[in-house]
C-alpha cells in the first residue's frame, strides 16, 4: 500500500512555490561571487525520493554562470513503480510499465546516472565511495537510499523467505509462482508474514492469481490488521481477505522458516505447518552505509534533519525518505511512506536549488492526502480529503492517479496509451 501521492481534487504536481504561497516571499539577489566551477549535487537512491528530486532539479532555472552537475546513483538499472509492482505478478502490467530503465527517464535532461552501489559517504571530504570503485565528489548530497526490509531476526528467512521490495523481488517470486502452478502441488501453500498494506495487498493479488488451488494464510503480530489505517479501510481488507478464504493468524510470531515448513509462535504454543511458498514483508531498517554516518540517528538508524530536510549539523546533506527521521514545519511527525518521499523531493529540489542561488528555504509542510491500497483484481480503497469509496470504481481512480505520478510526461503518454489499447487489443483477439 502507499499513500495517496497527489490529491484528487487539486490533480496538479506539488512543487514547493505552489504548496507555499511563495510569491509573498522576497528573494534576495543572486550573490555577484559567481564560479564558474560546476557545483556538483550528489543524490543517492533512485527512488521515489531521489529520481523525483533529481527530476525537479533539472527543471529549475540555474544561472549561466553557475553551471550544476546533477548526478544520481543507484545500484539497480530501473526505476520501480512499488505501487504498482503487485500488477507485475497479476500480469495486469508489463515490466516496461511498472520498472522503466533510468537512461530512458533521464535522456531528456542533463542529468547523469551511475549505476553503482553506495560503499561510503566521507562527510570531512563530500565525496562518496562506490563499489565500482569511483569516487564523486558532492557540492549537496540528498541521500535517498531507502530502507532494507530485516531478516536476520529470525532463523531461515534469508535462505527461504521471498520479499517484494525490488524489481528483482518480483521477478523471483514470478518464476517461483510459475514452478509451483506447473508442479502437481494441489493446494499451493502460501505464508504471508506481515498484516500490513504490502501483505495485504500481496494476499488478495495472490489468491486471484491462484484461485482455487491457492491456500494462503497471513500471519501478523497484532491483534488487528491495519491498526493505523482507518476503520474503512481496515473492513474493506478483512472483507477482501474473507471473500478469498484467506486465513488470518493474529498476535502470532515467526519462530523459524524452512525450506518447506514455517513454525509459529502463538501464546508460548509453538506449531510447525507445511509450506511451499513464505513471503516475508515484515518491518524496514535503514541501510547500513546510512547508520554508519557520523551524524544523529535515531535509535531505528535514521538520520535526524531540520524541517528544511537538511542533516542535522550537515545543512549541505539532505535525508529524504525512510531514512530520514522528519518534522515537518507543524511539528507533525512524517510517516515513512511514499507519498511522503513524493511531497519531500518537491521541497528538497527547491532547497538545494535556494541554497545555491542565495534564495530562502522553505520548511517542510506535509500534505496527508489520504491513502490508496489494492486488493486483488480490479479491486481497491481509495480514501481522503472526505471521500471513501472502494471496488472497481477505486482501482479505476487509483490507476488514474498513479498514471499521472509516473516519473515523465513520456512515460506517462507510453503507459497511458497501452492502457487505453489494451482492452481493445484484447476484445478484437477474443473476436478472431
Amino acid at each position: 500500500m502507499v499513500r495517496l501521492p497527489n490529491t484528487l481534487h487539486h490533480l496538479s504536481k506539488i512543487s514547493a512555490p505552489r504548496t507555499i504561497n511563495s510569491h509573498n516571499l522576497h528573494f534576495a539577489t543572486p550573490s555577484a561571487t559567481m564560479t564558474q566551477t560546476p557545483q556538483r549535487i550528489c543524490i543517492l537512491g533512485g527512488g521515489f525520493g531521489g529520481l523525483y528530486t533529481a527530476l525537479k532539479l533539472s527543471e529549475k532555472t540555474w544561472d549561466a554562470s553557475q553551471p550544476v552537475e546533477i548526478t544520481l546513483v543507484d545500484r539497480q538499472d530501473c526505476f520501480v513503480f512499488l505501487p504498482l509492482l503487485y500488477e507485475l505478478l497479476s500480469g495486469e502490467l508489463q515490466s516496461w510499465e511498472v520498472a522503466p530503465p533510468f537512461v530512458d527517464l533521464l535522456a531528456d535532461t542533463n542529468i547523469r546516472f551511475v549505476r553503482a552501489g553506495v560503499e561510503r559517504v566521507e562527510i570531512e571530504a563530500r565525496q562518496v565511495a562506490l563499489d565500482d570503485g569511483q569516487t564523486l565528489k558532492y557540492d549537496r548530497l540528498v541521500l535517498a537510499l531507502g530502507g532494507e526490509t530485516p531478516t536476520q531476526s529470525v532463523s531461515g528467512v534469508d535462505d527461504y523467505a521471498y520479499g517484494f521490495r525490488t524489481i528483482d523481488d518480483a521477478y523471483r517470486l514470478k518464476e517461483k509462482l510459475r514452478e509451483l502452478e506447473t508442479s502437481d502441488r494441489d493446494p499451493i501453500r502460501i505464508a504471508i508474514v506481515g498484516g500490513g498494506y504490502s501483505g495485504i495487498e500481496l494476499a488478495c493479488t495472490l489468491a486471484d492469481r491462484l484461485e482455487d488451488r491457492g491456500r494462503l494464510r497471513l500471519i501478523d503480530r497484532h491483534e488487528v490488521l491495519l491498526k493505523s489505517s482507518s476503520e474503512f479501510n481496515r473492513e474493506a481488507a478483512r472483507q477482501a481477505l474473507s471473500d478469498r478464504d484467506i486465513w488470518i493468524d493474529y498476535e502470532t510470531e515467526i519462530d523459524a522458516v524452512a525450506a518447506t515448513s514455517i513454525s509459529l509462535k502463538y501464546r508460548d504454543q509453538t506449531d510447525t505447518i507445511p509450506v511451499d511458498l513464505v513471503l516475508w514483508t515484515v518491518g524496514m531498517e535503514v541501510a547500513s552505509v546510512v547508520r554508519s554516518l557520523p551524524v544523529e540517528h535515531s535509535d531505528r538508524g535514521q538520520v535526524f534533519t531540520e524541517t528544511t530536510l537538511q542533516v542535522k549539523g550537515h545543512p549541505e546533506i539532505f535525508a529524504i525518505g525512510d531514512l530520514a527521521d522528519c518534522y515537518d514545519a507543524s511539528g507533525q511527525k512524517v510517516p515513512t511512506t511514499a507519498q511522503v518521499a513524493f511531497q519531500q523531493a518537491d521541497y528538497t529540489a527547491w532547497n538545494i536549488w535556494a541554497s545555491l542561488t542565495d534564495r530562502p528555504l522553505l520548511p517542510f509542510r506535509y500534505q496527508n492526502l489520504g491513502e490508496m491500497m489494492t486488493l486483488g483484481h480490479d479491486n481497491a480503497t481509495l480514501s481522503g480529503l472526505g471521500i471513501s469509496i472502494n471496488g472497481e470504481v477505486a482501482h479505476f481512480a487509483r490507476r488514474l492517479v498513479y498514471l499521472y505520478r509516473l516519473p515523465t510526461l513520456k512515460h506517462q503518454l507510453n503507459v497511458g496509451l497501452n492502457w487505453i489499447a489494451k482492452p481493445i487489443q484484447d476484445l478484437l483477439a477474443s473476436l478472431s
